[in-house]
């Protein structure tokens, strides 16, 4: 398939599931398109044994993916966008986002115990300094464990009864059909999700035309805006997954309420607060709101978050 249009990816369940809905879509708007998924593995997939935060972020799970969309070995990336970096590398672009499923974070436990509910000292699995952070505030009474690896693993060690409850994005339980796993689902004043959470990126070079234009039907004009409010917040904060960040944006008619969270690591600092305004400025909106909340105390938490990095 040396002409086909070559999408490259991650290979777990959920990111293939995810490429191959990117393919099913462009091959219904044209079906004599040729398309291709190429697998490719990033350091985030080799380096399982250690948090994100200590092996340097969200980056790892799309840089490998993205020198090959500038090489031209692939011509467009499909990724979870609660992944991307806030900087994109020269050259490259989010060409689409296609429509959100759910942003929500959920709660999966052994016998269905809802948080409330945990006995003292429970241990939770989590991945992400931005949960742990904020379960920390509400929970400080138990033990947040890190917890790596596909949505299958983690289920699996759940089950194991390494844990006694994890906490996963509702965005790949849904689409990978897990349902029936949920015990409830965290809404956004408990755990204000990533930016991004629930939406895909379709990554392209820039000024390639030919797969911008395949690639636009695929583009939800109000969820792209959204997501975009989101990762101004993020940039202007200069946020990883070495810092506990949260931003989400609602739409009412014309109107976007976006709201940001800074945290500390063990969650006894909390600075939120939420913005409105024309969803034709969410990008406006969202820095403006990153600016409020580093006035408010969160540029101190971020600068002693990153000094502790570069002691690790």
């Amino acid at each position: 398939m040396a002409g086909a249009l070559k999408i490259g990816t991650r290979g777990s369940k959920l990111a293939l599931w995810q490429a191959h809905w990117v393919k099913d879509e462009l091959q219904k708007n044209d079906p004599a398109l040729e398309v291709a998924i190429v697998i490719i593995k990033t350091k985030g997939d080799k380096i399982l044994d250690v948090p994100l935060a200590k092996v340097g972020g969200k980056g790892l799970f799309v840089k490998e993916i993205e020198e090959a969309l500038l090489s031209g070995a692939i011509d467009l990336a499909v990724h979870s966008m609660k992944d991307m970096p806030a900087d994109i590398p020269e050259g490259l672009t989010i060409g689409a986002v296609p429509v959100r499923e759910n942003p929500l974070d959920v709660f999966i436990s052994n016998n269905k115990v809802m948080l409330k509910d945990l006995p003292l000292g429970a241990k939770v699995g989590t991945s992400s300094l931005r949960r742990s952070s904020q379960i920390m505030h509400s929970r400080p009474d138990i033990q947040i464990i890190p917890l790596r690896g596909n949505l299958e693993t983690r289920l699996r060690k759940l089950d194991s009864g390494e844990f006694d409850a994890i906490i996963l994005a509702a965005a790949g339980i849904l689409r990978m059909r897990y349902e029936n796993r949920i015990t409830e689902y965290l809404e956004q004043d408990l755990i204000l999700s990533a930016v991004g959470q629930g939406a895909l990126c379709i990554e392209i070079r820039q000024n390639d035309a030919r797969v911008e234009s395949l690639i636009s039907p695929l583009n939800h004009g109000e969820t792209h805006k959204v997501v975009s409010g989101e990762r101004a917040f993020l940039h202007r904060l200069e946020g990883s997954c070495q810092v506990p960040v949260a931003a989400n944006g609602t739409l009412e008619g014309e109107t976007l309420q976006l709201t940001g969270l800074v945290a500390d690591l063990d969650g006894t600092r909390v600075i939120k607060d939420s913005i409105c305004g024309p969803i034709d400025q969410s990008v406006e909106l969202g820095i403006t709101l990153a600016e409020r909340l580093l006035d408010r105390g969160a540029k101190t938490i971020l600068d002693q978050l990153k000094e502790n990095a570069h002691e690790i």
